[in-house]
């Protein structure tokens, strides 16, 4: 089968930093649906492993943790899905990656697309999904209450692909006030059209910024990154009893600033149920269960904003290079090999 992989890291200029190669089919084991893989997007994770984890032993490295495509076979013990159906997902980081023809994936993981959606268009959402749903509802702890709230959520790059469902997922399923930042003018005018109720400018204090709408504390904070640069902005922007998520790898944190406010602090990592087996792996198959039916509903839409063409490496160089840049916004997919 068709498969992108590496077999050294390399920087993304190098010629032979992403290649096209030939793989086996991968069988499936008990719970294992084998997926066609129909459409990938990539995420910073498909950037941070390549350039940081070598191969083992000189064997190919599959990346990708996001598709869309159709169940072709089933394990022995699966009883969610059958052969036909159109399903989309997110992965597991210790197993081979979607950037290939055919993949297995275990079916705890794994939802049915939303009916009136395409595959790149789906294929854009799983990963950033789960890790915006599971950062505002499991860490954060936010009521899915749509009744007005006077609690205010601050998103700090918000116009990334986790931010950008983020925001939709926060304006649709709860009340609270959405203050996300951008720093440019076309991602500022993304994040109003997906529901942020101000946006603000994180290449200035957060502070002043918060002052200036008129909202100089919030109760709550996701930040999605750079978060060791505002670290310290955000502990005097927090309120008292504060609640903050982030999903980033800051070189160090100095947790002693929320001491006097009693601020906790949270992390959010999509892939600790799949990495860990843990025994409610099913909710992230009912959680995209939800979202499709909101994206069917009309009320969330996709993130997705390049189309790169095909599944191959020259196109998936092309897309870690944009995410490299820091100037992506939303999603970049691929469809189709």
């Amino acid at each position: 089968m068709k498969t992108i992989a590496y077999l050294k890291s390399l920087p993304i200029t190098d010629a032979e930093s992403l290649i096209d190669i030939e793989l086996p089919e991968p069988r499936p084991q008990d719970r294992d649906l084998i997926v066609e893989v129909r459409a990938i997007s990539v995420n910073p994770v498909d950037i941070k492993i390549r350039a940081g984890v070598a191969p083992t032993a000189g064997a190919p490295k599959v990346l990708g943790w996001d598709a869309a495509g159709i169940v072709r076979s089933v394990g022995p013990g699966v009883s969610l899905f059958k052969p036909g159906q159109r399903v989309w997902y997110a992965g597991s980081l210790g197993r081979p990656g979607t950037n290939s023809e055919l993949h297995a994936v275990d079916e705890r993981i794994v939802g049915s697309m939303p009916e009136h959606t395409g595959f790149a268009a789906a294929a854009a959402l799983p990963l950033t999904t789960i890790t915006a749903w599971e950062l505002l509802f499991d860490r954060l702890r936010i009521a899915q209450d749509t009744q007005a709230s006077p609690a205010t959520l601050l998103v700090i790059g918000a116009a990334g692909g986790v931010g950008s469902i983020l925001v939709q997922l926060a304006r649709q399923l709860t009340g609270v006030t959405i203050i996300g930042t951008a720093s440019r003018p076309e991602t500022q005018a993304w994040l109003r059209e997906l529901g942020a109720h101000h946006v603000i400018d994180h290449s200035k204090p957060l502070t002043e910024e918060l002052k200036r709408i008129g909202i100089p504390m919030v109760d709550y904070v996701a930040s999605l990154n750079q978060t060791d640069a505002h670290f310290a902005q955000i502990a005097e922007a927090i309120k008292p009893q504060g609640r903050i998520a982030l999903i980033d790898d800051p070189e160090s944190l100095d947790v002693r600033l929320l001491k006097r406010k009693s601020v906790s602090l949270h992390w959010e990592f999509m892939f600790t149920r799949s990495m860990f087996d843990t025994d409610d792996q099913i909710k992230q198959h009912e959680l995209l269960g939800k979202v499709a039916t909101l994206i069917d509903a009309g009320k969330l839409k996709t993130t997705m904003s390049e189309h790169f063409g095909t599944i191959n490496a020259s196109n998936l160089k092309r897309a870690h290079a944009l995410i490299e840049s820091g100037r992506a916004k939303g999603k970049i997919v691929l469809e189709g090999f």
